[in-house]
């Protein structure tokens, strides 16, 4: 086909769309009303759902927006020194401080595994646990018995049991190293009293010195743990007793068909907790014993502390302590969640 065939054809249809203009005007007009009203009806949806959408990305992230000053707070001050410490288990950062941390792998692991002050320390953590999470479970259980009867004063008896909690273990730490001193008042009432002629060496024997620091330990705890128990049996209803009466279940045996069953949430929160303090434990070692005689009272948190901050500096060496102490308190957590009672 030429050229100029070309044009000519593009002239007639140029003509004839001119003409379909001007015979059908309203059809155009409907024609290009109707386009415009559908591209606005999809615009206007495509708006609405996009603010839908965004009203409901706001409605997620606000709870998340609150919480992020408190997870900044806690990264800086938490989670970056715990890794920051797990770094440190696996390199030699000693005195030298100044130095950057060398990387030594498992050197502090087989340290440990060697050391023997570490095993003797680990027994006398579990030994004190072994002696103050039974007795603060079950005295402070009946403490709370006590004194939840509705007698005339019976206030002043929370609140004489709860006072040691209240006391700082400094304060209390420096009253009962003079109460176990050798002319101290424990020691005065025994020979007074002709139980004994000489004194107990409450803090200087290996025999009684753990022991004396994990009855201070239990004096703290009671009134604490006291509460807790409180809190559970003021939510016993009364019926059920009246009820365990008329079957034969009257006095102490009321407590243990009734209360000890209502408790066991209570009871399993008081051991995991109180486990947990018994492992953390180190006020009243710093300030009565210093771990002596012997190592006979160092718990692993006085033994991390103490190669820490004392003559040696050896930062990495107690961060390795700490993560070992770390697991054995993660351990107790777990247990807790498994044993935990669920709704």
């Amino acid at each position: 086909m030429f050229s100029g065939d070309q044009k000519i054809i593009n002239e007639a249809r140029k003509l004839l769309h001119v003409r379909y203009l001007r015979t059908n005007p309203i059809r155009v007009t409907l024609e290009t009303s109707t386009s415009f009203d559908c591209h606005y009806q999809a615009i206007s949806s495509m708006q609405k759902s996009v603010l839908v959408n965004w009203t409901s990305i706001q409605q997620r992230l606000t709870p998340y927006l609150f919480l992020l000053p408190a997870l900044l707070v806690l990264g800086l001050t938490v989670f970056y020194p715990a890794l920051q410490a797990f770094y440190l288990s696996f390199t030699r950062y000693e005195y030298d401080l100044t130095q950057a941390p060398e990387w030594v792998g498992f050197a502090n692991f087989q340290r440990l595994w060697e050391d023997k002050v570490f095993w003797q320390t680990l027994g006398n953590t579990i030994l004190y646990l072994a002696i103050a999470v039974p007795i603060l479970v079950a005295v402070p259980l009946i403490l709370a018995i006590l004194v939840n009867q509705k007698l005339h004063g019976m206030h002043w008896f929370r609140a004489a049991y709860y006072t040691p909690v209240i006391i700082s273990m400094v304060v209390a730490g420096i009253a009962w190293r003079w109460l176990y001193a050798q002319n101290g008042l424990l020691n005065q009432l025994l020979k007074q009293t002709g139980i004994l002629t000489s004194g107990i060496p409450w803090l200087t024997s290996p025999k009684f010195a753990l022991f004396s620091v994990i009855a201070v330990t239990v004096w703290k705890g009671l009134g604490y743990y006291m509460v807790i128990y409180l809190a559970g049996l003021q939510s016993i209803p009364a019926e059920l007793y009246e009820a365990a009466a008329i079957d034969g279940s009257d006095g102490v045996r009321k407590h243990w068909d009734v209360t000890v069953p209502l408790m066991r949430p209570y009871l399993m929160l008081v051991g995991v907790i109180s486990a947990i303090s018994a492992t953390k434990v180190f006020e009243e070692i710093y300030i009565m014993t210093k771990g002596g005689p012997r190592n006979s009272s160092k718990t692993i948190v006085y033994y991390l502390y103490e190669q820490a901050f004392g003559s040696s500096l050896d930062i990495s060496y107690a961060c390795t302590i700490g993560l070992v102490m770390f697991l054995i308190i993660l351990v107790l957590s777990i247990l807790n969640l498994k044993l935990s009672p669920k709704n």
